[in-house]
Order: structure tokens, then sequence, then C-alpha cells
């Protein structure tokens, strides 16, 4: 057998953990994961409202409040995206004849 015909076997034998399905969040209902996903984007406009307070009074440095404010500008884009999909997606549903 040659050398990388084994080493290709080894790759593909260590990823492959990484294709199969996590059965921890394979049982996630659609409701657990919008509100988990809510509970995340909350949070993260929190921490970005945390940071820039105290970056107003000083004590968070200037590195910290680029990176709060890019993850909050990240989360709130996301928000819209997927508010835009779903508006979209519910018009789409009042186009179809009854």
């Amino acid at each position: 057998m040659d050398l990388n015909a084994i080493s290709a076997a080894r790759g593909y034998a260590q990823a492959r953990p990484a294709t199969e399905a996590d059965t921890a969040t394979a049982a996630v209902t659609p409701a657990e994961a919008a509100k988990e996903a809510v509970t995340d984007f909350a949070q993260t406009l929190a921490e970005g409202e945390a940071v820039a307070r105290s970056a107003m009074t000083g004590d968070a440095d200037p590195h910290a409040l680029v990176h709060a404010l890019a993850q909050t500008e990240l989360a709130v884009e996301t928000a819209i995206t997927v508010r835009d999909k779903v508006v979209e997606a519910y018009q789409e549903i009042l186009r179809m004849p009854v």
C-alpha cells in the first residue's frame, strides 16, 4: 500500500467524526433554536453596550470597543437579514392560490 494512501486513510478517519450528525443538537426543536438565537442576540447587544459604557468612562481599551461594535453590527445585520427572509416567505405564502 502506498504511503499517501495510508496518510489519506488516516486523515479521512480523523475527519469523519466532524461530518457526522451531532446527537446533542439534533433533537433541538425550532422553538428552542429560536429562543437560543434571541438570547444570544440580546447578550451580544448587552455586551456591546457594556463595553461602550466602559470606553466612555475610560475603563476599556479602544480595541475592545471596536471589537464589541463589530460583533454588535454583525448581530444586527444578521437579525435584519433573517427578518427580511421571513417577510419574503410570508409574502410568498400570501401569493399562493387557495
